[in-house]
């Protein structure tokens, strides 16, 4: 039998092996079959990971992304497989991370007869693929229009669409003449070594030299300058505070070390952020614009290696452009090194502070087990060598304030979409990139509903193939879309409203068991340590069903949100007034948990 012709689609493929794909993720359907048989024809070149939806199926592309570094690659038919693309695309676009998408189209005879699952692809994804979105109308476009994707994820840190009509997947593969309306092209991406300019090295090293109280807020863009972020901070005597997203790459065992910004973050955050007298922002665009310090308090400089992000979120006297490793370096190498030792001390003393406040809350006793009691346990038990995926909702919280990061431990969330439901994915995604890594994933039981209990299908079915089996889901159950509620309390000043705020019961260690998984269900604070324990002893994934109280409050740091709490406080006396069964042990815990903080000194601003 003579061998077979190659086609365009076995062209679309072998280009994805030459950019380093090894997996892409998605689900089938007639519009993307043609890429799917040369997958499949490919023995391995590409593998394909089939989600359980196309929405998460985009998130584990970004999750690949993240936890792997490179591009990551999601597959979809037309039609609604299109659209499910969508929010998983926009979550990498916010947080700046390359994604490819394959997107099938019907045949090219049909388009603009309103065909089935026939919708205006170029339209749907203009925003998300605003850098770029190709449509393939020709087989000699194919080499040309898959690099320029690449390179365009790589170059602006966000999707890139190809859109192929089913018909043209099946064409000839191209010959490529060199001859007129004929473009090649080639498998190179180089990123630019980008350096700060000497003068404004100089600028930002005498302003942070003038300052007696400095301050660095880290970011995920610091990820290759976790010891010269260090360094610095010692050189100087700064308090460093990290973003959600920045916060893997600080060792918060540091002394200097404060903790995650914003309302979910530290009190130590708060204080050094209201304090200081001139921030250093490195790689970090995060959002929280009422936590940065007050307009003309700290002279501020910003290190990123994108123009676009300079003075971003807070007035900015100094942009350095450029990496953020080698910018940290040079600017160490020009100052002179005079720390106040008073505010070290002040710093040291916030940060001591501030780990007696988290220790006494995971104590404040709860209805069923206290979620900040469950994180902190797992300080105790997280592999030296595991990775971390985060559900979005209160669960982040916990994750902020209570979990300590090992050194080289890779966390990673749907930060700035905070799109619920990226949990269970990005553990996939990160499983898969290393099989011989633990996972970790941390969810609330509204992601667990979202998308989790179709992805432990998932889980079940790949589970032999890794070298490691361990892959511990942590569901924090507390029935109740608790982050909302808590925000409807303090942003409204109105009650939870139940309707909306309510969540079924789910025996989801009994799901789990019923998958061939190992599952256990906790509901008393004396069992957190020893579950802990037996998830990550045990020889396939387990899931981890902890009953946790939804009345235990998300309270910002009140060095920079007291005025919240009235509206909390307020809330709450509505809903008790309305016989909402949680409403006064709310009460009681927000009064504790204010209690704890104002007697450690939370509230506490040093006068500039």
């Amino acid at each position: 039998m003579p061998e077979q012709q190659r086609n365009v689609s076995d062209v679309i493929v072998d280009r994805l092996s030459r950019w380093g794909v090894s997996r892409a993720y998605g689900y089938s359907g007639d519009g993307i079959n043609g890429v799917l048989e040369a997958i499949r024809a490919s023995d391995g070149k590409v593998a394909f990971v089939q989600a359980r939806h196309e929405e998460n199926a985009a998130f584990m592309a970004v999750g690949e992304a993240k936890y792997a570094g490179g591009v990551g690659v999601a597959i979809s038919t037309q039609g609604p497989g299109a659209v499910h693309l969508l929010n998983g695309l926009y979550d990498a676009k916010l947080d700046r991370v390359p994604v490819v998408a394959l997107i099938g189209q019907q045949h090219r005879s049909v388009l603009g007869s309103g065909y089935m699952q026939e919708i205006d692809l170029r339209t749907l994804f203009s925003d998300v693929a605003s850098h770029y979105i190709a449509e393939i109308t020709s087989p000699e476009q194919v080499p040309m229009v898959i690099d320029r994707a690449f390179r365009a994820a790589l170059a602006s840190r966000s999707p890139a669409v190809v859109i192929v009509p089913h018909d043209v997947q099946s064409e000839p593969a191209p010959e490529q003449p060199h001859e007129h309306g004929i473009v090649p092209s080639a498998v190179t991406f180089d990123r630019p070594i980008v350096r700060a300019a000497e003068e404004r090295i100089a600028a930002a090293a005498e302003l942070l030299m003038a300052a007696r109280r400095p301050a660095l807020l880290v970011g995920k863009g610091a990820a290759g300058a976790v010891q010269e972020v260090e360094a610095l901070a010692t050189h100087l005597g700064a308090g460093v505070v990290t973003s959600l997203l920045g916060k893997p790459f600080v060792d918060e065992r540091l002394p200097f070390a404060a903790g995650t910004m914003g309302h979910l973050g530290t009190t130590a955050s708060a204080q050094v952020l209201a304090e200081c007298d001139a921030l250093l922002i490195v790689g970090s665009n995060d959002p929280w614009t009422e936590f940065y310090p007050a307009p003309g308090q700290a002279r501020t400089v910003q290190i990123d290696i994108d123009p676009q992000m300079i003075g971003n979120r807070s007035p900015v006297e100094v942009g350095l452009v450029g990496d953020a490793a080698a910018t940290l370096v040079a600017l160490q190498d020009a100052i002179a090194a005079d720390p106040d030792r008073a505010w070290t001390d002040r710093v040291r003393d916030t940060v001591e502070r501030w780990r007696r406040i988290s220790a006494e809350r995971a104590e404040v006793a709860a209805d069923a087990i206290n979620p900040e009691a469950a994180m902190r346990a797992l300080n105790s038990h997280l592999p030296e060598n595991a990775q971390v995926a985060l559900d979005v909702g209160s669960v982040v919280y916990w994750y902020a304030r209570q979990l300590v990061l090992p050194r080289g431990v890779p966390a990673h969330v749907s930060g700035t979409l905070a799109s619920v439901g990226c949990g269970i994915p990005y553990g996939l995604a990160a499983k898969l990139t290393a099989p011989d890594r633990p996972v970790a994933v941390l969810s609330g039981d509204g992601g667990m509903q979202m998308t989790g209990l179709a992805e432990i299908v998932t889980v079940a079915a790949r589970w032999r193939e890794w070298a490691d089996p361990r892959f511990v889901i942590a569901v924090f159950d507390n029935r109740d879309l608790a982050e909302v509620s808590w925000e409807q309390r303090e942003m409204e000043g109105a009650p939870r409203f139940e309707a909306s705020q309510s969540l079924p019961a789910v025996p989801y260690d009994e799901y789990a068991r019923l998958l061939g998984l190992a599952g256990e269900r906790l509901s008393s604070a004396d069992d957190i340590d020893a579950a802990w324990r037996r998830a990550w002893e045990a020889d396939r994934p387990c899931v981890l069903s902890i009953r946790t109280d939804p009345a235990i409050p998300l309270l910002p740091p009140l060095a920079a949100a007291a005025k919240k709490i009235d509206q909390m406080r307020s809330a709450l006396e509505a809903e008790d007034e309305e016989g909402e069964p949680q409403a006064a042990r709310a009460r009681r815990l927000l009064e504790a948990y204010i209690d704890i903080e104002e007697r450690h000194g939370g509230t506490e601003v040093l006068s500039s």
